[in-house]
């Protein structure tokens, strides 16, 4: 079943009838790509209610063979709702222009890296069976996807690269330095806890603003962001008015950035 098919169930059990739904593939990133395109759409478009889900289910696509690779990654789900007047985590005052929850962001991709983190899409062989004159008849293929291949190496020497440039740089557009970020919030990442580490070395945050449940659910790619805030914020660890640099960076290579202001 396709990610859309999904969402489209979602929406009708929901009884949202008005809404209009689509889904982004960027993996491990996917989130934070939906947090900003939903608020620029609120912010420019019009909308007042934007439902921003993050899921995957990683668990379909690992080698159990490989230990390297099948222990890392977990299966979960989370959302957000953004409102014109407010997030669940974030105020976004879509009515104002000088006022925005969503105080910056930065995005890239690179095809380039896709060797080094992938699961390649595959179709399934072609049934094929003959109508009542005899001529074959061929069902359409399933497309699926190949375990996850990854080169943890490169991976980890991407991401403690390109991630705190562009948390820098969405710093940057937001007027605000490292100094001024209260929680750290990386994507959960694949490889290990070491690639947090070293994010939140180079830009000088002290290991007890970094918010991590790696240990607890290993990568779960696009709800990763959702799942780790939420556990924060029920804990009392996020507070009202915090300021929250957030990165995902993943499969692609894609990768992207926010600065969010709770409250």
């Amino acid at each position: 079943m396709s990610s859309l098919s999904i969402l489209l169930q979602i929406q009708r059990d929901l009884g949202c009838k008005n809404a209009w739904t689509f889904d982004i593939t960027a993996a491990c990133s996917g989130f934070v790509v939906g947090l900003i395109t939903a608020t620029r759409f609120i912010k420019g478009g019009g909308y007042k209610n934007i439902l921003v889900i993050g899921a995957d289910a990683l668990s379909r696509y690992v080698d159990w063979t490989d230990r390297g690779i099948c222990i890392l990654f977990g299966d979960a789900a989370g959302a957000v709702l953004v409102q014109v007047w407010s997030f669940l985590f974030l105020q976004i005052y879509a009515c104002d222009a000088d006022e925005d929850g969503l105080l910056g962001f930065d995005l890239h991709s690179d095809g380039h890296g896709h060797r080094h983190l992938k699961a390649t899409a595959v179709d399934s062989e072609a049934q094929i069976f003959s109508n009542s004159n005899g001529a074959a008849i061929f069902c359409p293929k399933r497309a699926s996807y190949s375990c996850i291949e990854m080169n943890g190496k490169e991976v980890f020497r991407f991401a403690v690269r390109c991630v705190p440039q562009s948390i820098e740089s969405a710093l940057q557009e937001a007027g605000l330095n490292c100094s001024n970020i209260d929680w750290l919030l990386l994507h959960q990442v694949q490889a290990n806890q070491q690639i947090i580490d070293a994010v939140a070395t180079r830009l000088q945050i002290p290991s007890e603003k970094v918010i991590s449940n790696l240990a607890n659910y290993g990568n779960t790619s696009a709800a990763s962001f959702p799942l780790a805030l939420d556990e924060a914020v029920r804990a009392a660890r996020v507070k009202e008015g915090d300021v929250i640099a957030a990165s995902g960076f993943g499969a692609g290579l894609t990768w992207g950035s926010t600065i969010v202001r709770w409250g």
